[in-house]
């Protein structure tokens, strides 16, 4: 019978004033008896409303019940039939948005925790298995994918499971991207990452670093190498800007480069070499999920005061609940109903502060969101040393620009002809934030597996 307390089991964390000095991760997960005891209140339904919410069609209820009986391997095995980065899933999915969102026991109390208990279970797993998993006999078919990110790394997975000799071509010098340069290590230990990688290395998946399709190699060469279908899982990772004045001023950072500095490049470690602006004051231009982990990763880097300035007001943040509950505790400071309309600069070229101006929101624009206009007369000065953007990123140009027939949108995204992934050249598929622009990990692996199934339909004919 179901333990039917209304509460999920609490994730044990660090301290918000331990934590926000340290890179160490923040959630510090459910122990054994706390994920078996949460797993008994889920109801098993019939219906499994939370899976039709899961982009990769995880049998939840399945491997939950797993959880519940103590089978831990068992319940790691069904994850593993949907899922080739369940660990990854467990920590930075949008849970709450999706199966979570769904979960039956949420309309009279809270959801199941399904995230927690899937990182469990993939912690577990690492933590237990003694075997590593054996490689597919081939299928003497080869598929390319391009981009180790998270649609990339599904699709790969998938594949190899099916017998294909898959090769992942990435540009940077480490596979995983977002998982790697973005997400900081406080939410996500590249241990974590780099341990999942390895499990699709050993089902077969040949990762070839340091290859920037579109210069080492166009698309049309790799289809003369053998390749008989591509799937293109480069990412969004061109950051934008407000085109405001001050802008090139020494100080002001993508949030995509300022978190690459830090997690990729370790800026964060004592006696690093990655050159990165430490400043008293921060501010982060945005309200995402990308500029609240610049702003924490701020704090952490020694700056006493960091302020989210937001142009909406606290209910239209698009970042996780979590996170900003998180960048809260931690003391991040949120100036919402507010924009930057200049960058203000000393005379050596540093930023000294922002111009900024109060808004309000006014009536609804296409996307159904209150627009927000200037309130006339309310122009001030925020003291800050360095300025994160994180207003959006938008696909790099250069695989649709060397790709002659690759059609793409007004935004830069590639044009997909359906939920396959297929693009306007034959053979060729893509998903993710290239198709989308940036999204979460989570759509980025269904992308990666529905192309994943389309490649297999078509090459098995």
């Amino acid at each position: 019978m179901a333990d039917m307390s209304p509460i999920k089991t609490p994730m044990p964390s660090q301290e918000p004033h331990i934590r926000n000095k340290n890179f160490d991760e923040v959630a510090l997960g459910y122990t054994y008896d706390m994920a078996v005891s949460e797993a008994k209140r889920c109801l098993n339904c019939k219906n499994k409303p939370c899976v039709s919410q899961c982009p990769v069609a995880v049998n939840i209820p399945a491997f939950i019940e797993r959880v519940a009986n103590e089978d831990m391997e068992g319940a790691y095995q069904i994850l593993n039939q949907s899922t080739s980065l369940p660990a990854v899933c467990g920590r930075v999915c949008p849970q709450e948005n999706q199966c979570e969102g769904k979960c039956i026991r949420a309309i009279k109390g809270e959801s199941v925790g399904i995230g927690r208990l899937e990182r469990f279970v993939a912690d577990w797993h690492r933590e237990h298995a003694t075997e590593k998993p054996s490689k597919p006999a081939s299928n003497g078919h080869k598929v390319a994918v391009i981009g180790a990110g998270p649609s990339g790394l599904t699709c790969a997975g998938d594949l190899a499971k099916l017998g294909y000799e898959v090769t992942v071509f990435e540009a940077l010098h480490v596979a995983g991207g977002v998982l790697s340069y973005g997400i900081p290590e406080f939410r996500l230990p590249k241990a974590i990452v780099n341990h999942e990688i390895e499990g699709l290395k050993d089902l077969g998946v040949d990762i070839q670093c340091n290859t920037v399709i579109g210069k080492t190699l166009t698309v049309d060469e790799l289809f003369d190498m053998g390749y008989e279908a591509m799937f293109i899982g480069s990412g969004a990772g061109l950051p934008r800007f407000m085109g405001i004045p001050g802008e090139s001023l020494k100080g002001v950072y993508s949030a995509n480069e300022y978190l690459t500095r830090i997690n990729l490049m370790k800026a964060y470690q004592e006696g690093s070499s990655t050159p990165i602006l430490r400043a008293k004051r921060v501010a982060v231009v945005g309200g995402g999920n990308v500029a609240m982990d610049a702003a924490r990763c701020a704090k952490r880097m020694g700056a006493e005061e960091v302020y989210i300035v937001y142009r909406r007001g606290m209910q239209e943040l698009p970042a996780r609940r979590e996170e900003v509950e998180h960048a809260i505790e931690e003391g991040i400071i949120f100036k919402t109903l507010c924009n930057p309309i200049e960058v203000l600069g000393d005379e050596n070229g540093f930023v000294s502060g922002l111009k900024c101006v109060e808004m309000e929101l006014g009536e609804p624009d296409e996307s159904g969101r209150r627009r927000p206009v200037v309130k006339q007369g309310s122009e001030f000065i925020l003291d800050a040393e360095v300025m994160i953007m994180s207003i959006g990123t938008s696909p790099n140009p250069l695989i649709r620009s060397t790709t002659p027939g690759l059609e793409a949108n007004r935004h830069g995204c590639l044009v997909v002809r359906d939920e396959s992934g297929l693009t306007s050249r034959d053979n060729v598929y893509a998903g993710g934030d290239a198709v989308t622009g940036a999204a979460t990990v989570i759509l980025a692996m269904g992308a990666g597996k529905k192309a994943a199934a389309a490649i297999h339909e078509q090459l098995s004919k």
